[in-house]
This record gives structure tokens, sequence and C-alpha cells, in this order.
């Protein structure tokens, strides 16, 4: 399970390499050419997927989404730490220590 407070305070978040995305419908699916699976971002998980094409921290990414889309931080915040903690379980992404950059 990914650490929320690393996250919030001193890491970048990328996407992970070898997985090939693709827009269906106005959602986003994804296959990871290493573990041979589909995934399902939907459109939200879609949003975060391009906003971590280059690494960015995690408050730039609710920042981001929160100018985009209508929903208070709070449940922001929860949605995005719950997406990331299923990439990060599936080895999608990558976390990036920060506080020596």
């Amino acid at each position: 399970m990914i650490n929320t407070q690393k996250l919030l305070e001193d890491s970048l978040i990328v996407q992970g390499q070898g997985n090939i995305v693709s827009d269906m419908d106005g959602e986003k699916v994804m296959l990871s050419i290493e573990k041979g699976k589909y995934y399902n971002l939907g459109e939200l998980g879609g949003s975060i997927w391009d906003l971590m094409k280059e690494p960015i921290t995690f408050d730039q990414l609710v920042t981001e989404l929160l100018t985009q889309y209508d929903v208070e931080k709070e449940v922001c915040i929860v949605q995005v730490t719950d997406f990331l903690t299923q990439l990060n379980d599936e080895g999608l992404m990558k976390i990036v220590d920060n506080r020596n950059s």
C-alpha cells in the first residue's frame, strides 16, 4: 500500500514504462506489456494517467484535477489516493523520492 504521507510530502509520481494506452469512447484503456493485462482507467483515471506523463507531485496532481472537475478537494484526495494505490499495487507507476531534488 502507498504511504500517503510520503506521497503528500516529498515524492514525484510518474507513469511506469511498457504500457500501451488508447482512448475508447472517452475512457482510457491500457495494456501492460509486462503483465499481459488490460486495464480500464476510465475518464478520471485517464486524466490522472495523462498528468503523470512527466513526474508530478501529488499536490500538483490534485490541484490540476480540481481545475478540471467539479469536486471537493477532500474527495479528490481520497479518489486520487485510491487510484494511485491501485496503479502502484499493479506496478504501473513509479514513486520517486523528491527530497534531494
